[in-house]
């Protein structure tokens, strides 16, 4: 006896569901990033070394990283979003 393959509406239903559990996490790493700047009194990137400043009066390299990150994360929230958004419209 075979076990049929995922077709239609389960397996959109899967990959919706996977798509959502897959946003939750990039919110809440999201959120912990944001609070990790920092901000005009300090903020929790001083843990890490964030708060050392440079003689050059830029950011140092950890505030730098921790913005690259920030961004990559947040554009990749955006575009599963609006994929979620699309595929529970269409209906999958």
């Amino acid at each position: 006896m075979s076990i049929p393959p995922l077709r239609g509406r389960a397996t959109g239903e899967r990959v919706i569901l996977g798509l959502s559990i897959f946003v939750m996490l990039l919110s809440v790493l999201l959120i912990l990033l944001v609070l990790m700047h920092k901000g005009k009194g300090g903020g929790l990137s001083d843990m890490f070394g964030g708060g050392i400043t440079s003689s050059l009066g830029g950011s140092s390299v950890v505030e730098r990283n921790l913005d690259r990150m920030t961004v990559v994360l947040a554009v990749t929230w955006i575009v599963a979003t609006v994929v979620l958004g699309l595929l529970i419209n269409r209906g999958m």
